[in-house]
Parts: C-alpha cells; sequence; structure tokens
C-alpha cells in the first residue's frame, strides 16, 4: 500500500493525499474480498506465444432476435477458439456517440446489447479486455447531468475554464474547439472537451474522481476483465499553460492504478492507447515494472504500410532494430487496424515528410479519406488515414489479381505477427474485409469506413466458400496465428534480432526466453521475386507457414516469390 500512498501524496499533497488514501483502502478491502476465484486473483498476469486478441464491438455481427453479445459470443466460439485467445470488447456501455466512446454509464452494460451474464458468456473461452475509457463521460451521463444542475457533490469533477486564458498550446486530434459552452443554474461555463462537445474531460484534480474511476476499473476485474484499456490516456491531466498532454501528473494517476491493481488484482495488465510519436508512445512503460505492462505499437500501422508500398523494408527494418524495452516485465501490442484509422503522427519521426505525404495521396487514391488535426501554430495537419487495412495495401479500383492481393495482405500481417509482443486483430482485418465507404455520411464521421456490422448469415456463407476473399484470408491468417502459437520462440517476453537482409525482405530472428528455440522469420515485401542465401546453421530447416525448406546446399539460395512468407525453424539438437 506503500506505493499507493505515495502516488496519491505526489498528486494532492500530504494531507488531501492521505485522507484519500484512508477513503481508497476501505474501497480495496471490500474488491479484495469481493466474490472470485483467490487462484485467479492472485495469479500473475501472463501473456506467452499463444495470446493473440481480437479486436471487436459486441455487435460486430449481428442475427435477428438475439441480443448481439449472445451472438458474438457463439460466433467466437464457433470459428475462433484455438486461433485467438482473448477478444477486446470495444466499449459495450450504455453511450451517446462515437460508437461506444461517449460513455454514459461506465458501470453498465448497454441494454442493446445483452448484459453482465452476456459478456461473461464472451469471456468463458477467451481472455477479455475492456476499455477504460477514463479521460472523459457522455454529456448525457448522470454525473455531468448532476454538473448541470449544480449538485455541489459533481461540481469539480469536470474542467471549468473561467476567463479567456490562452490554450495555443494544447495538443490536440480533433479540429474542433478545445471548450464548449453550456449553461447551469449558477451561469454559462466553459467546460474541456478534448475530442467533441459530447465527451466532456474530467477533472482528475479532484481526487474523488480517481476514486470513482478506481472502483470503476475495479468492477470491470470482477466482471471479468484480464486487460485493461486506458482509452486515450496521454490527454488525463490539464494544466493551462502546458500542452495538455504527456504531463508528468498522468504518468502518476497511471502509476497509481498500477499500483493498485498489483495490490488487488495482479492477474490484470494495463495497456495503454497513445497514437503519438514513438518515444512518447513507449514512455508509458514508465521504468517497466510501475506503469502499463503493454504498449500500443502505434508506428507499426504506417510503417508496414510505407514498406509494403515501396516494396522496401529498410526503414523498418532499421526502426525494427532499435525496438527496446525497460524490462522483461513489458510489452508491446502490435497490431494493424482496429477501429481507429491509421495513426500518422508515430511514424513522423521515422518517416520523412514526403513518406507521410505519399500515405496520404495513396489513401485518397485508394478511396480512403483523412483526418486532421489543428496545430499549435493555426495550421493543420494529417492526422489519420481512414481506411480499411486491405484497401490501404491494395487498390479496390485496380483490376488485379485477388490472390496477390491476398498475398500482399498476409505478408503484411506476418510481418507484424513476427515482432516482439502480443498481436491484435481487428475483427475487419481477420476476415479479409473492404473498406464501408457507404457508411460515412451516415454517421457524418470518417471512421465509419472500417466499422461495418456485419448479418451473421452473410459472413458465413462466405467463410462457407472456399473461393470467397473472407474465406481466403481467414484460412491464411488462421494458419500464421497458429504457427506463431506453436513455438516458444514467438514468446512476448524472448529475443528478437532484426537481420540486416536486401531491401525488399524484412528479416526477423525470434528466440525464446530459454534460449532453446529459434525462429528465423523472412517476408518479401514487394512485388518481384526475391533470393537470399542463409547462413550454414540453418541446414535444414522446416517452413512452419508451408512446407519444408531443403537449405543442405548451402550454394541454394533460397527463393522468395512476390510477398510470400516463411517461418523456419532449424531441425537439429540444438532447438
Amino acid at each position: 500500500m506503500n506505493r499507493i500512498h505515495d502516488q496519491l501524496i505526489a498528486l494532492y499533497g500530504e494531507t488531501i493525499g492521505t485522507t484519500t488514501h484512508e477513503r481508497l483502502k476501505s474501497s480495496l478491502d471490500r474488491h479484495t474480498t469481493a466474490k472470485g476465484d483467490t487462484a485467479t486473483r492472485l495469479r500473475r498476469g501472463e501473456v506467452t506465444e499463444r495470446d493473440a486478441l481480437l479486436i471487436t464491438y459486441a455487435d460486430q455481427v449481428r442475427e435477428s432476435n438475439t441480443l448481439p453479445l449472445r451472438t458474438l459470443a457463439d460466433f467466437c466460439n464457433r470459428h475462433l477458439s484455438g486461433v485467438v485467445s482473448g477478444i477486446h470488447l470495444l466499449p459495450f456501455y450504455p453511450s451517446s456517440s462515437d460508437d461506444g466512446f461517449s460513455v454514459v454509464d461506465y458501470r453498465q452494460v448497454d441494454p442493446a446489447l445483452g448484459d453482465w451474464t452476456d459478456v461473461a458468456r464472451v469471456g468463458r473461452n477467451f481472455r477479455l479486455m475492456f476499455d477504460g475509457v477514463i479521460n472523459h463521460v457522455s454529456a448525457r451521463s448522470a454525473w455531468f447531468q448532476a454538473f448541470l444542475r449544480d449538485d455541489p457533490i459533481y461540481r469539480d469533477y469536470f474542467i471549468v475554464v473561467d476567463g479567456d486564458p490562452d490554450l495555443s498550446q494544447v495538443v490536440r486530434p480533433r479540429a474542433l474547439p478545445v471548450l464548449t459552452s453550456v449553461v447551469t443554474p449558477s451561469g454559462e461555463k466553459k467546460v474541456w472537451t478534448t475530442f467533441s462537445p459530447d465527451q466532456i474531460d474530467l477533472n482528475y484534480h479532484n481526487p474523488d474522481v480517481v476514486l470513482d474511476i478506481i472502483d470503476t476499473l475495479l468492477l470491470y476485474i470482477e466482471r471479468g476483465a484480464e486487460f485493461i484499456r486506458l482509452d486515450a490516456i496521454a490527454y488525463l491531466w490539464k494544466e493551462i499553460g502546458t500542452t495538455c498532454i504527456h504531463l508528468p501528473q498522468t504518468h502518476r494517476v497511471i502509476q497509481l492504478l498500477r499500483a493498485v491493481l498489483d495490490e488487488v488484482a495482479p492477474q490484470v495488465l494495463l495497456i495503454t492507447e497513445t497514437n503519438v510519436p514513438h518515444q512518447d508512445n513507449v514512455a508509458y512503460f514508465g521504468d517497466g515494472e510501475n506503469e502499463a505492462q503493454l504498449v500500443y505499437n502505434f508506428a507499426l500501422p504506417p510503417l508496414i504500410l510505407h514498406t509494403f508500398h515501396t516494396g522496401d523494408a529498410r526503414i523498418l527494418a532499421k526502426w525494427a532494430a532499435n525496438l527496446s524495452l525497460p524490462s522483461k516485465s513489458v510489452t508491446f501490442f502490435n497490431f494493424l487496424a482496429s477501429h481507429d484509422g491509421i495513426g500518422l503522427n508515430p511514424a513522423r519521426s521515422i518517416l520523412s515528410d514526403d513518406d507521410i505525404d505519399a500515405l496520404v495521396v495513396r489513401a485518397l487514391a485508394h478511396g480512403g479519406l483523412v483526418s486532421y488535426k489543428h496545430n499549435p501554430d493555426g495550421t493543420r495537419s494529417p492526422y489519420e488515414l481512414n481506411i480499411n487495412y486491405f484497401d490501404a495495401l491494395s487498390d479496390p479500383q485496380v483490376q488485379e489479381p485477388l490472390a496477390l492481393q491476398i498475398d500482399r495482405f498476409v505478408a503484411a500481417h506476418a510481418s507484424m505477427l513476427s515482432l516482439i509482443g502480443v498481436p491484435g486483430l481487428y475483427f475487419h482485418s481477420l476476415f479479409g474485409s473492404r473498406g464501408w465507404l457507404e457508411g460515412v455520411p451516415l454517421t457524418g464521421h470518417n471512421r465509419s469506413i472500417n466499422r461495418q456490422k456485419i448479418e451473421r448469415a452473410t459472413l458465413e456463407q462466405e467463410l462457407n466458400d472456399p473461393t470467397s476473399r473472407q474465406q481466403r484470408v481467414f484460412a491464411r491468417l488462421k494458419q500464421l496465428l497458429q504457427a506463431r502459437a506453436s513455438s516458444t520462440a514467438f514468446h512476448p517476453h524472448g529475443a528478437q534480432r532484426v537481420l540486416q537482409c536486401q531491401g525488399s525482405v524484412f528479416g526477423v530472428l525470434r528466440i525464446s526466453p530459454a534460449g532453446d528455440q529459434q525462429v528465423l522469420c523472412l517476408h518479401n515485401v514487394s512485388a518481384r521475386t526475391q533470393t537470399l542465401q542463409l547462413d550454414r546453421e540453418w541446414q535444414t530447416a522446416t517452413d512452419l507457414l508451408a512446407t519444408r525448406i531443403d537449405t543442405s546446399d548451402a550454394r541454394s539460395p533460397v527463393t522468395l516469390a512476390p510477398y510470400q512468407a516463411v517461418w523456419l525453424t532449424r531441425n537439429d539438437s540444438n532447438q
């Protein structure tokens, strides 16, 4: 409990911090003794090579007369057992906008989706990740409605800005005003709204907010969460006159949450979602023991996209070769696509401006959209590519063999899956969806292009057709995931060495934590056949993704077809 006490004092000072600690202790005692399996509660959070998470909305697959969470549970049990180990359920709470990220009630399941029993149904065969959308709440939430009534309990739950201070330094991801005017019995007030007028930022200067949020996260754990994703966490603490992003107090709050979970729920892992330049992003590991156990690897989606657009892996390889982790207790959450778009800011210190401009041009040419952000100098810049990842890689308007498009898409995912970390796959990627441009005018949001909900019967009809794009992509990605799960070389706390290959081949050597298994991962990122010579130590090798490859003749190079990936495991006594 000393760590918890220390963080509260650092945030609120000796007197308020100590008082808050006493209040928190009684809450933690209740949760520690709450109903639950003691062995599970006390087990340290672990991830292995067998872990991969599906990212999905609760109502991603629909069928008539069935609650969506029940449909999802049954669909995943039928199709994804043995393919992914866990499911990231995007916000399933009552919400007023932003596809669930404007939460009306943290503690309830949207009745249109199901109830807590249905969430537990999803978790019977899969580990669960819940979202902690704790930067803001809906304008329709009970908390904010009480604020609008001048309820003294909620008077300081939100950030009220008086006068007209200079907010030009504030870093924001949206091209919208940072303040929203509201009317209360005591007069008009301007409240902080980082993301939209319907998403009112919480005031973490008030320790009551922290206590309510901790109580909420502990409820999620009681309801089965083994991963808690801290959404938009970089913007949590505001200080006028600063950028209001990555502030030391924000890291303190995360350290407080980590200390609380280490105390009462050490089996639960924190994962931070910070769509920012790589060096800022990895800062949320803290010292490797005191903040998030997993950090979204946000630079990876644009870097992989650039690599396959250019057919040149050198920038990706240089970046990957310099990846480092502060301890063996943390790792990356690797992904290529999610419910959001492809963030560009994480790549800005890695790719040139011309490279990023080329990504924007290519996305627009492939039928995608671009979202912009305001800069402190009053200009705006591309922030996010809104496009399905399959379309980002292959222009849907160009007549190109489907087999080649699938090979390219699978090779991109093989590159991601080869890297150290825990992989996440978005539902639409796993089944080879294309973009839903028609959805954008329906919602008024660019991100809807990659958020289409699917009729279960339609999808399963496609999955029963061996010639369909959906079945062919799913079969290939399933093979990748199962190959990855078969070798401890892919353990998230193992080692990796990025190889110096020719420009169109991305090579990674993965090594198990014990050093007894190695897998050599080679990926042709171009549409041209590539040949390369393997070291003599790989005299004979088996490709985990296909057939046995004989490299016994050191003079015979290995040939990689366009967009081919091979994962070689050595067949000798040293493995």
